[in-house]
């Protein structure tokens, strides 16, 4: 196993490397004595001892620790061959609802652990309707969509609910389930709600439940719903505090709340937790967040590393989600979020030998970041080029009817395209394509999993408006980017100068001072910072 080593400036030392195979880690988790993953009773006709190693297991799933679900619910099963729920486990596992599709070797993998549940025939109904829940799912995977068969299992968990009111496992696998099958076009957040409706009920009986606190995060990772999942944000981490993706999500909701300082200490401990068991999925994950906060404040420093890191990695075996959108955003945003534009326009894609054909919206980062650096930096042929390739990774998404992830690199396309217009001197047709960004980006939410787009198309807007010497409306346009995504560095710079530029002392006072305050653990490189300082100390702020 390859290893990279990178040293954060907090004398926490993280590696990032070559992990071949997630479900089954070079160096496997070992189940320690006093480890804490919250408290769950899933009550089974199993053996007591694979009952005790069963709760467990469904500790891990309910934390998205799956690779580690898998292997103890296959221990299960050894302990108690007769123990269908095992194998449901095992499948359970392999069902990623808020990630992304199985792979191949997962859909395989779980059609195994059901032909076990199948021939094993639970001794209990119940037992047998969750073994089917779960097999709607995996039933016809080579003819049905995803979307198609999430529902199906949604609707089977739903009467699982019916038929056993008592049973608050069934309630929090349903709430799960709901979250699973939510578009990302439906702004009521109806799914959502109803989630977090039933949640809060088992919250009341189990405070300490890691899926209970877990879920209300994913039920309320919204803009207009973020601070009602704060209590459990900064419960979660305590509930589960062996499990690295509970140290992680509790920076969800500081991202939304822009929380930056403590989304910084949620995502240490959770690549500290994440290199502590050799998961190099929950470091590179929490290493993604962690230089989106370090960048918000301004500790560019801090974000060099985890950006120099990342292009000395010279392989990784992990061919997965969450690692490739990582890898492919780091970058990004380091050159864009301190607005270096030729150093954006030069970016390469890290980790040639990476298999980016499978993660075209991954790869799609760093041709935008190229595209915007290009055009922001005098070169508009290469900044053709980028937006060309953009729309390519745009087409091949849409024909392979992946519709989230095409409307998306669909954003960064018009964006880019409209920076492009801008450096031809095209205002008119600059102005409609980056309107059309921002408002194809309002129609939608970011994935679960992603801390956010690589710039807000609709920030991105304001800072042409302020080019186009439309303060005023710049402004506004910078203030309904903030409302949605609090305390952007650049965010507030836009809002601030614009808010000078028409004239308005008091509220570019405001925001300069958000600036500032926002800054006071930045490495003072950044220009904006001194712009600040110098307006608030000419106005006597």
């Amino acid at each position: 196993m390859r290893l990279i080593r990178l040293v954060i400036p907090t004398t926490l030392a993280l590696f990032i490397g070559s992990v071949s195979g997630f479900a089954q880690e070079t160096h496997p988790h070992k189940h320690e004595l006093n480890e804490k993953l919250g408290r769950v009773n899933f009550a089974t006709s199993c053996t007591k001892p694979a009952q005790q190693k069963f709760n467990r297991a469904v500790a891990l799933l309910h934390s998205f620790w799956y690779d580690e679900a898998e292997k103890a619910f296959n221990d299960v099963a050894q302990t108690d061959p007769k123990c269908a729920m095992g194998y449901w486990g095992v499948a359970m596992s392999l069902y990623h609802p808020l990630w992304a599709p199985p792979l191949t070797v997962e859909l395989q993998r779980a059609a195994a652990a059901m032909q076990k549940a199948n021939a094993t025939v639970a001794p209990t109904q119940r037992e047998r309707d969750y073994v089917a829940a779960i097999a709607s799912f995996y039933r016809d995977a080579d003819k049905v969509d995803h979307r198609t068969r999430a529902l199906a299992y949604e609707k089977a968990m739903e009467q699982i609910v019916v038929r056993y009111p008592q049973d608050q496992e069934a309630a929090v696998f349903y709430a799960l389930a709901l979250l699973g099958t939510a578009l990302p076009t439906d702004k009521t957040f109806a799914n959502q709600k109803k989630a977090a409706g039933i949640l809060n009920k088992v919250l009341a009986a189990q405070p300490e439940h890691p899926g209970v606190a877990h879920y209300i995060i994913h039920s309320f990772d919204y803009p207009a719903l973020a601070d009602l999942a704060l209590a459990a944000a900064r419960n979660y981490s305590k509930i589960a505090p062996d499990s690295p993706h509970a140290l992680h999500m509790p920076s969800h909701i500081f991202i939304r709340l822009g929380l930056w300082p403590e989304s910084i200490e949620s995502n240490l401990a959770s690549a500290a937790a994440g290199r502590k068991h050799a998961s190099a999925k929950d470091e590179i994950h929490a290493i993604d967040y962690l230089a989106y906060a370090y960048l918000q404040t301004a500790q560019d420093g801090k974000a060099k590393e985890l950006n120099d890191a990342v292009y000395a990695m010279n392989g990784i075996d992990a061919h997965i989600f969450q690692v490739a959108y990582a890898l492919g955003a780091i970058p990004a945003r380091y050159t864009l979020e301190r607005r270096q534009w030729a150093e954006a326009a030069a970016l390469k894609v890290p980790v040639a030998s990476f298999p980016w054909n499978k993660f075209a919206y991954a790869e799609a980062h760093v041709y935008f970041a190229r595209s915007l650096g290009a055009s922001r930096s005098g070169d508009p042929a290469a900044a053709r080029a980028a937006v060309e390739r953009l729309a390519a990774m745009q087409k091949s998404l849409a024909e392979a009817k992946d519709d989230y992830w095409a409307t998306q690199v669909e954003i960064q396309r018009l964006g880019a395209a409209a920076w492009l217009a801008h450096a031809e001197g095209k205002r008119d047709e600059a102005l409609k394509l980056m309107r059309a960004a921002a408002d194809l980006e309002d129609t939608t939410e970011k994935h679960p999993v992603t801390p956010g787009s690589i710039v807000p198309a609709r920030e991105l807007l304001g800072e042409m408006l302020l080019e186009l010497r439309d303060p005023q409306q710049a402004l506004k346009e910078f203030e309904a980017s903030l409302r949605v995504l609090p305390n952007r560095f650049n965010g507030l710079f836009g809002a601030a100068k614009a808010a000078e530029n028409v004239g308005d002392r008091n509220k570019a006072s405001m925001f300069y001072a958000k600036l500032t305050a926002l800054g006071e653990r930045g490495d003072g490189r950044r220009p904006e910072l001194q712009a600040a300082k110098k307006f608030l100390a000419r106005n006597g702020s």
